[in-house]
């Protein structure tokens, strides 16, 4: 985390969102294809069997990088200004809560998905 170019507050807390926002998109990253191999391929390959399951991870993961990318352009755009600025607290959070929200939740989503649909074992 590139802490060396924030702006030190009163507290001496730093704040540069870009790079804060770069390391949740890093984590998100981990953390999303972990949850589609241990959690969604299971219950992918109960569906589809063969090389299908692992072809379709590729396509998830591939899938998921254009979001992550959103999300690093909406932050790594800012000025040096806006990129230090405590006031974007609020912002920062709830782009923070939108990202974990879509790691997290649509392999789980995909994985109760395809339990329902294909029910057994």
């Amino acid at each position: 985390m590139a802490m060396g170019n924030g702006i030190s507050q009163g507290g001496g807390q730093t704040f540069d969102w870009p790079a804060k926002m770069s390391d949740n998109i890093a984590w998100a990253l981990l953390i999303t294809t972990a949850l589609l191999i241990f959690i969604t391929m299971p219950q992918l390959k109960h569906a589809i069997g063969g090389i299908g399951p692992y072809l379709m991870l590729v396509v998830m993961v591939g899938a998921f990088i254009p979001v992550l990318q959103f999300f690093e352009r909406r932050w790594a755009r800012r000025d040096e200004r806006e990129a230090h600025d405590p006031s974007l607290s609020g912002a920062f959070r709830r782009d923070q809560a939108a990202l974990w929200l879509l790691a997290a939740g649509v392999p789980l989503l995909m994985a109760a998905v395809l339990s329902i649909a294909f029910p057994g074992e």
